[in-house]
């Protein structure tokens, strides 16, 4: 194993994901010098085994529920989905795993690449292991940004590996549909997924440890996605958990927490996410490996003095979302810039070299049948915040638009109104199509849009945006 002399660069990003190439883009526009260090596919875990691959085995799922309910087009969707073609578009939606296209566009932005596992070694320091086994040792004159990540958890259960389970990786890529899955997780990759395959020809079980889907947003939401579930085919349990599982051949065998036993073809742990920073030096800056990253709201990581190393996207737990993590990185590119010109941040609560979004509004999309959106505070997270709000809800089927969606829409709304400031904080809608209405509560939560003001935002006839009229309405009305 040989090592090369040092290489500087103005900037090092640990990690070639959406966040990772976000801020390097923004620091490179800015005229610095900034290099990526990826260990594994350049465009990271959305392009290739989360947002692009889960939606493209949604897609026809969704599409086919809307079309079965629509006069005219049902006989015409009776059939099963053909599954090749849906996993053909899957894989082309994923790049067939080749990171070639993300590979271009990096050259074409200026930015140098250098594959291999970078640990950070010191201040400004970084060590890369390449896959030849080479050492290059990387210093940055102005900052370094860890945008490592997240990885699927699976529970501490005796002999799991060998079991061979399913994390959201695997739920992804799988290269058929198998004959039974169990599902072990209530949350946003679990409900998906059960969509997903449940769509495509799977027998499955979903297991939720508490007492409804999606627990952390509206109640509402999660019954109406256990309602088309059930009705879809799965079996959706509630208050069971898996204490222990084993594989005999190629059969699955789990014992649940009732004493119960239950058989599949593949088993998915769908049941957190922890952060990519085990093996990436943190130990060498003062912190802990294994642990989220804390930042402020410059991305700025205050434990380790001097201003020089960040933490952008999933790794510091602010909102594990891409979306979200892409906004940090354009936050966190303007601050390095920013320093390294010699200029502090200009930081304040809308200022561009801070991050608030992704602790104030963060919009959410569930692409199940029906959809979910929401951004915001709940009435369960108010509650805790000791928020004084005005709940309004609204039933979506009652909308001309959403007849014209579907004859038989079954949809909610609500929006949270503070009532000492007259604004929205926050909103969930679920129901066939809602995603398109999440973008306007977010303007309205962000911009903090007075009520009254609302008003004066027409919506269109017939659409679903006309709810935002009809909540008003009914406020009015109490």
């Amino acid at each position: 194993m040989a090592t090369d002399p040092t290489r500087t660069y103005d900037v090092i990003v640990i990690g070639a994901g959406p966040v990772g190439e976000n801020v390097a883009d923004r620091t490179t526009a800015a005229g610095l010098h900034t290099v990526v260090v990826e260990s594994e596919l350049v465009g990271g875990e959305c392009s290739y085994w989360a947002c692009e691959p889960s939606k493209a085995l949604l897609r026809p799922a969704l599409l086919r529920a809307d079309a079965a309910h629509v006069p005219g087009l049902a006989p015409a969707v009776k059939g099963p989905l053909d599954v090749e073609a849906v996993l053909a578009h899957r894989d082309r939606m994923s790049a067939d795993w080749q990171d070639d296209g993300q590979v271009a566009w990096l050259a074409s932005a200026g930015i140098e690449l250098l594959r291999g596992h970078g640990r950070l070694a010191g201040e400004r320091e970084v060590t890369v292991e390449t896959p030849t086994g080479d050492t290059i040792r990387l210093r940055a004159r102005h900052a370094v940004a860890v945008c490592t990540g997240s990885r699927a958890v699976l529970p501490p259960l005796p002999g799991i590996e060998e079991v061979r389970p399913w994390t959201s990786r695997e739920a992804t890529s799988a290269q058929r549909a198998p004959e039974r899955l169990l599902i072990v997780g209530a949350g946003v990759v679990g409900v998906e997924m059960a969509t997903a395959w449940q769509a495509l020809g799977s027998r499955v079980t979903l297991l939720a440890r508490g007492d409804r889907l999606l627990p952390r947003m509206e109640p509402f939401a999660g019954e109406l996605v256990t309602e088309r579930l059930r009705e879809a085919g799965a079996d959706v349990r509630f208050g069971t958990s898996v204490d222990g599982v084993r594989r005999v051949g190629g059969d699955v065998r789990a014992t649940l927490s009732d004493g119960g036993q239950l058989g599949a073809d593949e088993i998915l742990f769908a049941t957190g996410r922890a952060p990519r920073s085990q093996d990436i030096g943190l130990d060498h800056v003062g912190l802990t490996p294994g642990d989220w990253i804390t930042t402020d709201d410059t991305l700025t990581v205050p434990a380790v003095p001097g201003d020089w190393l960040y933490a952008v996207g999933d790794v510091n737990q602010r909102a594990l979302f891409t979306h979200q993590g892409k906004y940090q990185a354009r936050v966190a590119g303007a601050v390095i810039a920013a320093r390294a010109a010699g200029a502090p941040p200009h930081t304040g609560r809308w200022a561009p070299h801070s991050a608030t979004a992704d602790t104030e509004a963060v919009p959410a999309v569930v692409f199940t049948d029906p959809e979910v959106a929401t951004v915001g505070l709940t009435v369960e997270a108010a509650e805790r915040a000791g928020r004084d709000v005005e709940v309004i809800d609204h039933e979506l089927g009652q909308l001309a638009g959403a007849v014209q969606y579907r004859p038989d829409y079954r949809g909610r709304a609500r929006i949270l109104i503070d009532r000492d400031r007259q604004v929205v904080v926050g909103a969930t809608f679920a129901g066939p199509g809602v995603a398109e209405l999440l973008y306007s509560a977010t303007v309205a939560i962000t911009g903090e849009v007075p009520v009254d003001r609302l008003w004066h935002a027409v919506p269109a006839f017939p659409t679903l945006s006309e709810v935002w009229l009809r909540l008003l309405e009914t406020r009015r009305d109490l």
